[in-house]
C-alpha cells in the first residue's frame, strides 16, 4: 500500500510540473493541437502525454493498418520504427520528432485515424459521407454545413493553401477535411471503448478546434465523453476555438508557398 502511495504522488507531482490543467487530468479524450514541423510542439506533446500516461495514443499520421505494426519492441527504437511504418514515404515530418510521443507512455496502445491519400480520391469521388467507415448519420457527415461555416471554411482552405488552389476545389477541400475530422473522432472513440481511456489525440491544431474540428464529431457521437482540446501554436497564432492555447516558438522553415510557385 504504501508503495502505491508513493507511486501516486509521484504521479501527481510529474502532472502538476508539467503544467497539466485540472480539467486536461480529468478528461476522457486530450486532443494535442500541434504544427506539423515545429519541434519545440513535439517536446510539449511528448512531455503532455508522459505526465498524463494515457491507455491509447491516436495519431493523425498513421492508418489503422500502419497503427498495429507498432509493437514494444519497436517503438524503443526510433529508426527500426519509422522504417516499419513506412514513414518517409507519408510525407509527414521527420519521425525523430514524433518518436518521443510513442516512447513517453509506453504502455498505451497505438491507434491510426489516418485517410490514406488513395482512400481520399476515392472519397472525394463518392462522396464522403458514402464512403465514411463508420455511420454518417451518427457523425453528422450527411448533412451539409450552414452557408456561414462552408464559406468560412472555404475561405480557410484557400488561405492556408497559399491562394493557389482553384475556386472550384475548395468545397471538396472542405469535405475531405470533415472526413477526417470525423474518422480522428471514430477511431478516438474505438479507443476509448477498447482501452476505457483516458486517450490522447495527436494531430494539427485544425483538427483540434472546438467549433468545427473533431470535437463537434466527437460531441454528436458520444455526448457524454469529457474532451480537452490543447493548441500548440506558434507565437500563440492560430484560429478556432479551444480550452487552453499554449505558445511555442517559430520553427525555421523554408517559405512555404514556394511549392505552389508563390513566393513574395
Amino acid at each position: 500500500m504504501r508503495g502505491l502511495i508513493i507511486a501516486v504522488l509521484a504521479w501527481a507531482a510529474s502532472v502538476a510540473q508539467a503544467g497539466v490543467p485540472q480539467e486536461m487530468r480529468a478528461a476522457d479524450v486530450v486532443i494535442l493541437g500541434e504544427v506539423h514541423d515545429n519541434a519545440h510542439a513535439h517536446t510539449r506533446q511528448a512531455e503532455l502525454v508522459a505526465a498524463l500516461q494515457p491507455k491509447a495514443i491516436v495519431f493523425e499520421m498513421l492508418s489503422s493498418e500502419q497503427a498495429g505494426r507498432v509493437t514494444p519492441d519497436l517503438r524503443k527504437d526510433a529508426g527500426a520504427l519509422a522504417q516499419a511504418l513506412g514513414w518517409a514515404a507519408t510525407g509527414w515530418p521527420d519521425f525523430a520528432m514524433y518518436h518521443p510521443i510513442f516512447t513517453a507512455a509506453p504502455e498505451a496502445r497505438i491507434f491510426g485515424a489516418a485517410v490514406p491519400r488513395g482512400a481520399a480520391r476515392k472519397a472525394m469521388e463518392a462522396g464522403v459521407s458514402a464512403f465514411f467507415q463508420g455511420d454518417a448519420a451518427l457523425y453528422g457527415l450527411d448533412q451539409p454545413l450552414d452557408a456561414d461555416q462552408q464559406a468560412a471554411r472555404e475561405r480557410f482552405q484557400f488561405e492556408v493553401h497559399c491562394e493557389a488552389l482553384p475556386e472550384e476545389m475548395l468545397p471538396a477541400m472542405v469535405d475531405l477535411q470533415r472526413l477526417r475530422d470525423a474518422e480522428l473522432a471514430r477511431q478516438t472513440l474505438v479507443a476509448l471503448d477498447e482501452t476505457e481511456g483516458p486517450v490522447v489525440v495527436i494531430t494539427g491544431n485544425g483538427h483540434a478546434r472546438k467549433d468545427w474540428g473533431m470535437p463537434v464529431y466527437l460531441g454528436r457521437a458520444a455526448r457524454g465523453v469529457a474532451v480537452f482540446s490543447l493548441a500548440i501554436a506558434e507565437e500563440g497564432r492560430v484560429e478556432g476555438a479551444f480550452d487552453v492555447v499554449e505558445d511555442v516558438p517559430v520553427a525555421e522553415r523554408e517559405d512555404p508557398c514556394a511549392a505552389f510557385g508563390k513566393q513574395d
